[in-house]
C-alpha cells in the first residue's frame, strides 16, 4: 500500500441516494432525523405550516425556527422547505402532489391528528402502495395520544435524578437516530418487496434504550462507570477539572503508577483509599500537566475549566 493510498479518506457512503423523503415533522426529533437522512444521500423536502399571524415575513412555521433560528438553520441545510397549510384544500392538493413523487414520509403528529388530515397509514397505503411512513410519536401504541416531551420521557426512564435539567435532549436526539434507522429499514424493505411499510418510533422508547446501562446498574453509584471505579470519574485539579476514563486494566494500572499506587489488580480501583490517593494526585496537577501526562502515559483523560 502506497503512502498516498494509506492516508486517503474512506469514501462517504450514500445508501439513500435517489430516495425522496418528505417530512411533516416539526421541532427537533424530525428535523434531526432528516439531517441524518440527507447525510446518507436522500433528497429531502419539508412541508411546514404557515407562520402564526403577526410574525414577520419569512418566519418559519416550525416553532424551532422561531425560538432558536441557529439550530433551525443547521438542521435544514440543503433541505427544500415548502409552506403548506394542511388544513386547507389548496394545501392538501399541494401535499398530495408531493406524495406522488415521495418514497418516504416522516411525521411527528399524534395519530388522531394525522387521521383528521386524511393521512392515516391505512388511507396513505391504499392511495400510495409503495410509500413508506416513519411516524415519530411520544409514546408507543395506545399511549401515542399522550402529551409529553423529552424531559417527561427521560423522567419516566429514570434518567432525571436531580432538580437540574439534562445537558442535552437525549430522547429527542436518540429518537432521531432511531427514526433514521427506521427509514433505512423501510427503504430496504421497499427495495426487496416493492411495497411500502409503516414504522412507529417512540421517543419514550428512545429514552428507555438510553437508560439501559443505568437499568443494568452500570451507571448506578455502585457501578463501575457510576463512580465506584476510581479510574472512571471527574476530579478537581489545580485549575479546573479532569474527566478520567481509565477503565480497562492497562489504563487503570498506568493511572495507579503515576499516582503512586502499588496496584496489583483491578480490585484496588474500588477501594476508598485508591479514590482518595487519585483525587489527591489530580488536585496537585494543572490542566496543562495532565494534558501532557495523558499523551506520555497513554491515559484517557480530558481536562475541563471550572
Amino acid at each position: 500500500m502506497s503512502p498516498s493510498t494509506a492516508t486517503r479518506p474512506a469514501p462517504v457512503l450514500k445508501p439513500l441516494r435517489g430516495v425522496r423523503v418528505l417530512s411533516l415533522a416539526l421541532n427537533l426529533p424530525g428535523p434531526a432525523a432528516f439531517m441524518r437522512l440527507r447525510a446518507m444521500g436522500a433528497t429531502c423536502t419539508k412541508a411546514e405550516p404557515p407562520a402564526p399571524r403577526g410574525m414577520p415575513t419569512g418566519t418559519s412555521g416550525d416553532p424551532m425556527g422561531q425560538y432558536n433560528p441557529t439550530a433551525y438553520k443547521t438542521l435544514h441545510q440543503g433541505i427544500k422547505v415548502l409552506t403548506i397549510d394542511l388544513k386547507s384544500d389548496k394545501g392538501q392538493a399541494a401535499l398530495h402532489k408531493q406524495l406522488t413523487r415521495t418514497d418516504l414520509l416522516l411525521t411527528s403528529f399524534r395519530p388522531s391528528a394525522l387521521a383528521k388530515l386524511g393521512l392515516s397509514w391505512k388511507v396513505l397505503h391504499k392511495r400510495y402502495p409503495t410509500l413508506s411512513v416513519v411516524a415519530i410519536v411520544g409514546a408507543p401504541g395506545e399511549r401515542a395520544e399522550e402529551p409529553g416531551h423529552d424531559l417527561t420521557y427521560l423522567a419516566e426512564a429514570g434518567l432525571i435524578t436531580e432538580l437540574g435539567l439534562p445537558p442535552t435532549l437525549y430522547a429527542d436526539m436518540g429518537g432521531a437516530l432511531m427514526a433514521s434507522e427506521a427509514a433505512l429499514k423501510a427503504m430496504l424493505h421497499q427495495r426487496t418487496t416493492g411495497k411500502g411499510s409503516f414504522q412507529e418510533v417512540a421517543l419514550s422508547d428512545a429514552a428507555h434504550w438510553l437508560a439501559l446501562p443505568r437499568t443494568w446498574g452500570l451507571t448506578q453509584p455502585k457501578g463501575a462507570v457510576g463512580g465506584a471505579h476510581a479510574g472512571y470519574r471527574v476530579y478537581p485539579c489545580k485549575d479546573g477539572r479532569v474527566a478520567v476514563a481509565a477503565l480497562e486494566p492497562h489504563f487503570a494500572l498506568a493511572l495507579c503508577k503515576v499516582a503512586g499506587i502499588p496496584a496489583a489488580d483491578l480490585r484496588a480501583m474500588f477501594l476508598p483509599q485508591t479514590h482518595t490517593t487519585i483525587a489527591q494526585f489530580f488536585a496537585s496537577q494543572t490542566r496543562k500537566q495532565l494534558d501532557k501526562l495523558s499523551v506520555a502515559q497513554d491515559i484517557p483523560l480530558y481536562t475541563l475549566t471550572g
